[in-house]
């Protein structure tokens, strides 16, 4: 037995599984070729982040264009930054926008899948036969430096002008350790981490083929990098190596902050005999500074927005943000949507070399957009099960307005929609209180500001008039045509184009009459059909509305 293959046994003695063990409890996936087993792999120190949604529907998208697999992995293996709730956050945070993978964690304690434990604190067998097999083959080692002798190492090395930081080199004091070395410090029981070793030569470069930048260089990695912590919690560096190969893993498609540990990534692919992945490194999601007008990377202090979960309180339609998304991610999106409007969106043939190799602007202005045009293609019935459902949570309010009569919260919602041009002024359901407030009373507020063309002696007339005529049961053209026969004796033209030719002739058109209408009924100059208003208003509030309209305008004269 070698030197190495003993301090194996020292380090690791109490490890009975093997590496060989893995390979076989985790065969090469049975899928067509070119299929593409992909994992998104958060850690669960805060929010879902709107880049990690970005991030998770590349991976879902690139799993499903090619009949393969995606995953949904919890690196949680950093247990001073992780969060009471972090993974709640993830998995509700999927859910809330009808993201589900093929395998890995479904929920707080449920997984599925034929390769987990999908949580890296429960793979920690996986992590030690590696190292057990790393160390027998000389390829890392213990390392016994306290946190004051690395200061002293960076120290010196910013002294002595080094071209970078790191413990490498002749700075790596625990490198060459004999046996015996290493066994007298086990046996005193001095702490330890387990490194690398590095056999990388800073002169030399790594070349690879990124899916979405092309071609790339970067030095060779020289770091003997931590491999197992003191605690034997593997690093992410080392975790997600092992955890690839053995999820078999074909593409890790990542964010390009991770450019910088390319190099140390696939040389620990080599080192430890494992095939290494195709990756992708995706751009990142950039916004409008509203004070510089300048391009920036999203701010957990600043923008809101940068939290899923901002976008849920919100009341955003799912499938809007996904439509969103994305757009940023293939630009041929838009025009396949064009083509296919009511395709499932996950039958888009996306394409991972079709995503911009620079920032993805989120502009919010276009996701409204988005939004109206989603929205306004639903159902009464949907829109109202949605708004509902969302304000229970977070509008306890309009929970209880609607709660009341839900048969006529429908029939508020069906105003101008399921038509060829439906209304589209709902962009996320946090609007809809404002949009339906004048129905209920204990929300309204009146606003009785008139047009700069009309006086208050004109709205009180036009009021009076109108109370003449009303009938609630009238139907749309005979409601219209009544409006149109109290213009004249008023001074206003029932005819639009007749106000336009000879304008100084009246005092308004039919348009202005039916505007000071809509004032007294909504406190708005703008609203979706009137008619329909009045008719879910009734004859009683419609006529009390306009009798308080009448008297403020009379008494304003």
């Amino acid at each position: 037995m070698t030197d190495n293959e003993k301090l194996a046994e020292l380090l690791f003695g109490d490890t009975d599984k093997t590496v060989e063990y893995f390979e076989e409890k985790y065969p090469p996936r049975e899928l067509p070729e070119g299929a593409r087993v992909t994992r998104f792999a958060p850690s669960p120190t805060g929010y879902l982040h709107i880049g990690g949604l970005f991030g998770a529907l590349t991976d879902i998208l690139t799993a499903k264009a090619s009949g393969g697999v995606s995953v949904l992995r919890i690196e949680d293996t950093d247990k001073k930054r992780e969060v009471g709730d972090g993974l709640e956050a993830i998995i509700d945070g999927f859910r809330d926008f009808g993201l589900s993978f093929d395998e890995g964690v479904t929920g707080i304690k449920t997984q599925k899948g034929a390769y987990g434990p999908y949580i890296q604190s429960e793979r920690l067998e996986i992590y030690w036969a590696v190292a057990k097999k790393l160390v027998a083959e000389g390829k890392a080692y213990p390392c016994f430096c306290s946190a004051e002798e690395l200061d002293g190492i960076r120290t010196q090395q910013e002294k002595e002008g080094a071209p970078f930081g790191g413990y490498y080199g002749k700075w790596a004091k625990c490198r060459n350790l004999t046996y015996a070395q290493i066994e007298e410090k086990i046996k005193n029981a001095e702490p330890y981490v387990l490194r690398f070793r590095s056999d990388g030569d800073g002169e030399k470069r790594i070349v690879f083929d990124d899916i979405i930048k092309g071609k790339m260089e970067v030095p060779e990695n020289v770091i003997d990098e931590v491999l197992l912590k003191s605690n034997k919690i593997p690093t992410y560096h080392f975790a997600h190596v092992c955890d690839d190969h053995f999820m078999r893993t074909t593409h890790v498609i990542r964010g390009e902050e991770w450019l910088s540990s390319i190099a140390k990534h696939i040389q620990m692919f080599k080192a430890c005999g494992f095939k290494t992945p195709k990756y992708a490194h995706t751009p990142q999601i950039m916004k409008i500074d509203g004070e510089t007008g300048a391009k920036r990377k999203f701010s957990k202090r600043k923008d809101p927005e940068a939290a899923v979960s901002y976008f849920v309180r919100e009341g955003y339609p799912k499938e809007a943000l996904i439509e969103y998304l994305m757009g940023l991610l293939n630009s041929n999106f838009e025009d396949w949507r064009r083509a296919n409007a009511s395709a499932d969106i996950f039958s888009f043939p996306f394409n991972l070399k079709k995503m911009s190799a620079s920032g993805c602007l989120f502009d919010l202005v276009k996701l409204a957009d988005i939004s109206k045009n989603a929205v306004s293609v639903m159902s009464a019935q949907t829109v109202f099960d949605r708004v509902y459902e969302w304000a229970k949570n977070y509008d306890g309010e309009l929970y209880r307005l609607f709660s009341l009569d839900k048969e006529k919260a429908v029939r508020i919602l069906n105003i101008d929609r399921e038509n060829p041009k439906p209304r589209k002024d709902i962009a996320k359901w946090s609007q809809v209180k404002d949009c339906v407030s004048y129905f209920y009373n204990e929300i309204y507020s009146e606003n009785y500001t008139l047009p700069q063309n009309i006086t208050a002696d004109d709205a009180c007339e036009i009021i009076r008039a109108y109370r003449g005529v009303f009938d609630v049961r009238d139907d749309k053209q005979v409601w219209f045509d009544k409006i149109r026969s109290i213009c004249a004796p008023l001074g206003f033209t029932a005819n639009v184009k007749e106000y336009k030719k000879t304008p100084d002739a009246f005092k308004g058109h039919v348009g202005d009459v039916s505007t000071v209408i809509r004032i007294a009924l909504t406190g708005r100059t703008n609203t979706p059909d009137l008619h329909a208003i009045i008719g879910i208003l009734g004859a009683d509030e419609t006529d009390a509305r306009l009798a308080r309209a009448e008297l403020l305008f009379k008494e304003k004269n």
